[in-house]
């Protein structure tokens, strides 16, 4: 009866713990660097700044901006300095990209639609 209970709780804890947010996804496309893969979640419209252009790009054309940041800057590493906690609606993530020498900021911020977290906006910045 203990170990059924103790299972039960776990399974209850594992499910509470899981996150909308794909941050795992997120890392591995900034490291392999696949901008299809990031603007895949995001909405259909997406700010974008990408050292300091910016603007509401669709899909495509964010897909465009980060390929080509990507071309200039590629083989870096990624990781997430910090998680904003998730809200109902809305939520944001702060994360690194390093390559070579540089370090540059990357934030994100998520909106809820459906019941799905959509990326909003994409900000990357020295």
């Amino acid at each position: 009866m203990n170990f059924l209970y103790n299972f039960i709780t776990s399974v209850i804890i594992s499910f509470a713990l899981q996150s909308g947010i794909p941050y795992t996804t997120l890392e591995k496309a900034f490291v392999s660097n696949d901008s299809t893969e990031i603007v895949s979640l995001g909405k259909e419209k997406i700010l974008l700044n990408v050292l300091g252009k910016e603007g509401a790009y669709s899909r495509s054309q964010a897909g465009l901006m980060l390929k080509d940041f990507f071309a200039k800057k590629p083989g870096g590493s990624f990781k997430f300095i910090l998680k904003g906690k998730e809200s109902a609606e809305s939520t944001f993530a702060v994360g690194n990209y390093t390559c070579k020498s540089e370090v540059f900021r990357v934030t994100m911020h998520f909106k809820k639609y459906g019941g799905d977290f959509k990326m909003e906006s994409l900000s990357i910045e020295r």
